[in-house]
């Protein structure tokens, strides 16, 4: 009587093995399926971790851009050009940069005021 509740226990082990099995075989067949844009010149990124007992999945939709490209706006006249030259110019009196190699050999810059590490200028 014990044999045979044992195996039985052992029959509902196996059914929920395969049961998970095949539902990770499943979610599998899903995840390997080609990631299309739902948008014109967007992108769907979908990635999932984990093993049989447990696992996780991630997905990001978002426009095909290249989040760290910054759009600078150019100056809009000579006046401004030389507005920004100037202003360059006393930046680079006011703080002197000079490149110097650390103890291990990465060249840092050091600055003659303070401030200049973060481009604070005297305007």
């Amino acid at each position: 009587m014990f044999a045979s509740r044992h195996g039985e226990a052992s029959s509902v082990v196996s059914s929920v093995r395969l049961a998970v099995t095949l539902a990770m075989a499943a979610l599998g067949a899903f995840v390997a399926m080609p990631s299309t844009s739902a948008h014109a010149g967007g992108f769907r990124d979908m990635s999932c971790v984990g093993t049989w007992r447990s696992f996780n999945c991630a997905e990001r939709w978002g426009p095909a851009v290249d989040p760290y490209v910054r759009l600078v706006p150019q100056p809009m006249d000579e006046a401004e050009k030389a507005r920004i030259t100037a202003r360059d110019r006393r930046w680079l009196a006011r703080c002197r940069p000079l490149i110097a190699y650390d103890r291990y050999g990465v060249p840092r810059y050091h600055y003659a005021a303070p401030g200049c590490e973060f481009g604070v200028g005297e305007d």
